[in-house]
């Protein structure tokens, strides 16, 4: 299949902030927090394709395991909260360091890239479930108050015109 193909097959659509394509395909009935407000879990198809190659640098609060499906390995840079940079691959190539799934803890900032091929696909399970109020999107601005160490090697996981 197609980039194209998965997108009309798995309804996917474009991410309006973190770029690539994805669409929620759970969350649990069953809701945590002092008010019951947040689900318990949710989780996403993700998936990056050579005309949306980056996911953009991003925090979350909730933990967040990645599993990879489908395609060319997806590259991804965590950093945690004390700026120590990661890379990680999620494929199948286990002898080339890839593996087929990745934590990445709450408060980490987080960015993916296509390397290779034509797409990436993986699914996100988010603990407690995703919520845009937990979610910060970084500019250069946030980069250089945080990490201003990094900033050169962030630049290219910052999403254009943001603060």
């Amino acid at each position: 299949m197609t980039a194209d193909d998965l997108i009309a097959t798995l309804s996917l659509e474009p991410h309006p902030l973190e770029g690539g394509y994805y669409r929620r395909t759970f969350q649990s009935r069953r809701c945590v927090g002092e008010a019951g407000e947040r689900r318990l879990m949710s989780s996403i198809y993700y998936m990056l394709t050579r005309h949306s190659p980056v996911g953009y640098l991003h925090q979350n609060t909730s933990d967040i395991v990645h599993y990879y499906h489908l395609g060319a390995p997806m590259k991804y840079l965590t950093v945690s909260p004390a700026g120590e940079v990661a890379e990680h691959w999620l494929g199948v190539d286990l002898a080339a360091g890839q593996r087929p799934q990745l934590l990445v803890p709450g408060g980490y900032w987080k960015a993916s890239a296509l390397v290779g091929g034509d797409y990436s696909l993986i699914s996100e399970a988010v603990v407690p479930g995703f919520d845009y109020r937990d979610n910060a999107l970084a500019g250069e601005f946030t980069v250089r108050q945080l990490f201003p160490a990094l900033l050169d090697d962030l630049r290219s996981y910052i999403r254009p015109g943001t603060a």
